[in-house]
């Protein structure tokens, strides 16, 4: 069934995409009122009203274009943990975050995005990553390469003795057992700076404009979709394991995407120590 739907037309999946941040995310950016607004497990983790109607309108959505499916979204796994575990059944799984960046949403700046990935069997197989603001759609197929705004894309490599940059974790999510390690990035060669919207720096290092994030958690909405972008277009992920990110969770942490295979080891044996 999924590789049918894979292998048919998928601009439903970009249009439903397009309209739930047209009509839940746009029309309240710079717009929110103080009760639109609350904290989850504390100030660095926001919820908006708009983060919630688009997940409500992308679930009920994602879901009629694909039966059979089902969604794992940010918001609703906040509600009801439990919700995870459909990422180790059979059925398929659209993995939403409906406003990536949500600090900045918050802030009125543009770099946020709407991040989808449909996934079976623990496998991430295609995903979208919308900026609406900054006017950039990311699709990337399992095997079928990465393309933004319907241009194919390359992350390329870092030019041989550069300074190479990576954008970590912000220091609010990180433990301090992994802080320790990401704080180790700042070494000669190596530039490290707090990371802002996850899907964003995804997209960045697809786009060859960012050699390497760095993250010390693990939800499978904040890197699903881009981790198969950065793959997709040519670059390279490990955990410190040195073992491929498994969106199912328990994965050593921290882990790095990278514009190429060498970037990703530099990377980790500095996260190594």
């Amino acid at each position: 069934m999924i590789d049918d739907f894979l292998n048919g037309d998928l601009s439903d999946v970009e249009e439903a995409v397009r309209k739930a941040a047209a009509t839940e995310i746009t029309p309240r950016f710079r717009q929110l009122a103080a009760h639109e607004i609350v904290e989850k497990s504390g100030p660095h983790d926001l919820v908006t009203t708009a983060d919630r109607l688009a997940e409500e309108h992308l679930a009920a959505s994602l879901t009629a274009l694909l039966p059979g499916s089902v969604v794992v979204g940010e918001e609703a796994v906040h509600a009801d943990p439990s919700v995870y575990e459909a990422l180790r059944g059979d059925a398929p799984v659209w993995i939403v975050d409906p406003v990536d960046g949500t600090r900045q949403f918050v802030r009125g700046e543009a770099g946020f995005c709407t991040l989808v990935a449909l996934a079976q069997h623990g496998e991430a197989l295609a995903s979208w990553t919308y900026a609406p603001v900054l006017e950039e759609m990311a699709i990337a197929l399992r095997g079928g390469g990465a393309r933004l705004n319907g241009a194919p894309i390359r992350s390329g490599s870092p030019a041989p003795g550069a300074v190479i940059e990576v954008a970590m974790s912000h220091p609010d999510y990180t433990s301090p057992d992994q802080k320790s390690a990401l704080l180790g990035l700042d070494v000669p060669g190596v530039h490290g700076r707090p990371c802002g919207s996850a899907g964003l720096e995804y997209l960045a290092v697809a786009r060859g404009e960012l050699d390497a994030v760095a993250f010390s958690w693990e939800n499978a909405w904040d890197h699903a979709a881009g981790l198969l972008l950065v793959t997709e277009a040519g670059g390279a992920q490990t955990t410190v394991a040195g073992e491929p990110f498994r969106i199912v969770g328990g994965n050593a942490l921290p882990f790095t995407a990278a514009r190429d295979a060498d970037t990703a080891r530099r990377v980790r044996s500095l996260l190594l120590g």
